[in-house]
């Protein structure tokens, strides 16, 4: 998350932060791993365009391996962000995996290359794998939080709306790829935008994480 947080002038090859709990260093190991995480969510951004694009041109059929590269990516940057709240941080997580289950199975039922198609014909299915998009819908609500990006909204409001109201039968096909277009373009921009930023944006206040862990174990 942003932190706010002026780096002390100290002698130190890792940057000093002055957190709410005390002081806090940005080691090489947290700037790697939010490297690890916003070349994740890139690659769920590309994932999701080169899966809607194949499907336009082709059909969805053929389309199905470009889920492979959003599942993995998705489960990467669910383990390397940076959320205060380990509760939300764990449901995410178990959206995540709860909506790949939710692909499985359907694969399973009807076949890898009918999986997209099925999807498209019978929205009802949507909630197999709807919490895999809630949970990358909560990586878009923690990118908006933090940093206010607009292109953030691409994920925090087109997504869900696109599934839930081809869910109810509100929006047609045609529309609902429009907005899942306009969503995956949005967060492309986002994971770009994010890379030249120092890592300490996305790590935020290490101070507080290191005040809720000693709660915890100091808890009964």
């Amino acid at each position: 998350m942003s932190d706010t947080a002026a780096a002390t002038d100290v002698p130190t090859a890792d940057p000093v932060f002055e957190g709410v709990f005390g002081t806090y260093t940005i080691t090489a190991l947290d700037r790697r791993e939010v490297l690890g995480y916003r070349l994740a969510v890139g690659a769920v951004a590309l994932g999701q365009l080169g899966l809607l694009s194949q499907w336009w041109q082709l059909g969805p059929s053929l389309a199905w391996p470009w889920l492979l590269p959003m599942a993995v990516g998705l489960g990467l940057a669910l383990r390397w962000i940076h959320i205060y709240l380990r509760p939300l941080h764990r449901a995410l997580q178990l959206f995540w995996l709860l909506g790949c289950i939710g692909a499985v199975v359907l694969a399973v039922r009807v076949g890898p290359g009918q999986l997209l198609g099925t999807l498209a014909a019978e929205p009802l299915w949507l909630l197999a794998v709807g919490p895999f998009f809630a949970a990358l819908t909560g990586v878009g609500f923690k990118e908006f939080f933090c940093f206010r990006r607009p292109e953030a909204i691409g994920v925090t409001l087109l997504l869900p709306l696109a599934l839930l109201g081809r869910l109810t039968g509100l929006l047609d096909g045609p529309t609902t790829f429009a907005l899942l277009l306009a969503e995956s373009v949005l967060l492309l921009v986002l994971t770009l935008r994010k890379l030249p930023m120092e890592a300490a944006a996305d790590v935020g206040d290490k101070s507080v994480f290191d005040e809720l862990a000693r709660r915890r174990r100091a808890a009964p």
